[in-house]
């Protein structure tokens, strides 16, 4: 597949720090797969399924090093230490992270620690979970009938808690559209936020679940019902949140429901109303 492109040469002694994508193996780029073709040592992630790694190397070696809230992980510090010690050892190292290693993924903090010690390193970027798997959804993050910002935030911070640094009034009122990482624990927390940042109870959210998967979920809920149609929803993490306008239009957009039956609705806006009455 890959035979006849130009791609870049592994060398031993190196760490590429590659984006798996938001999960479906169809969405890596043919650089990742060209990584996975050709690294001694793959360190991965929780979000990395095994279809992924089917496609490394027989002989390679896999080491897990996944992150999940709630779980015993791996410290950042040994991780970040073992893959010094492997390419050291001139390995060709892969660093695998499931979306994109530099959104949310502390692929930029594994990078700085790789300049530290002296280990030169390549970055290939991924499909961010905030834009593919919404859009395996059927939910647009910009449109212009609805916005021409969106935010992505990530619901914890390196305590686990709701990020304070964040400024929740000025998100909710400059911000038509908002995507949030890893906001299911605090959910309750960041909808009261919102809220008295000025933001209607009865704006349009929806929870994305194993997005780009075979079960994928998708809860389609408002801001102010979210914490208890999630609680009766029985969705855990990994899950993408994303409140706004833009949920509407998966009434219309929803081409992964549209192949399993689902009838798609027209102007799922009301907007071709609107001129007509204008």
């Amino acid at each position: 597949m890959l035979e006849g492109l130009p791609m870049p040469q592994f060398e031993p002694g190196w760490v590429w720090l590659a984006g798996a994508g938001p999960g479906d193996p169809a969405l890596l780029t043919l650089a990742s797969v060209h990584a996975l073709h050709s690294a001694d040592a793959i360190i991965y992630d929780a979000l990395v399924g095994k279809d992924i790694l089917s496609l490394a190397r027989s002989d390679a070696f896999l080491e897990y090093a996944g992150k999940r809230g709630g779980k015993p992980s791996a410290k950042q510090a040994d991780i970040t230490l073992r893959i010094i010690e492997l390419a050291r050892q001139g390995k060709r190292v892969l660093r695998l992270k499931g979306g994109d290693p530099f959104v949310f993924g502390r692929g930029g903090e594994e990078a700085l620690a790789l300049v530290e010690a002296g280990i030169p390193f390549r970055i290939i970027p991924g499909i961010s979970a905030g834009i593919g798997g919404l859009a395996y959804a059927g939910i647009p993050v910009t449109h212009r009938d609805t916005n021409s910002i969106v935010t992505f935030l990530t619901g914890h911070d390196a305590t686990g808690l709701t990020p304070s640094a964040i400024d929740w009034p000025a998100v909710a009122k400059s911000s038509p559209v908002i995507v949030m990482y890893m906001a299911l624990k605090h959910l309750v927390e960041i909808r009261d936020c919102l809220m008295e940042g000025g933001r209607r109870a009865d704006e349009p959210m929806a929870i994305i679940s194993q997005a780009t998967l075979t079960d994928q979920r998708v809860l389609e809920t408002t801001l102010g019902e979210a914490p208890q149609a999630l609680a009766d929803s029985g969705i855990e993490p990994p899950a993408m949140v994303v409140l706004g306008e833009v949920v509407r239009l998966r009434a219309a957009l929803d081409w992964v429901g549209a192949l399993a039956g689902r009838k798609l609705v027209a102007d799922p806006l009301g907007l071709r109303h609107k001129s007509d009455a204008g």
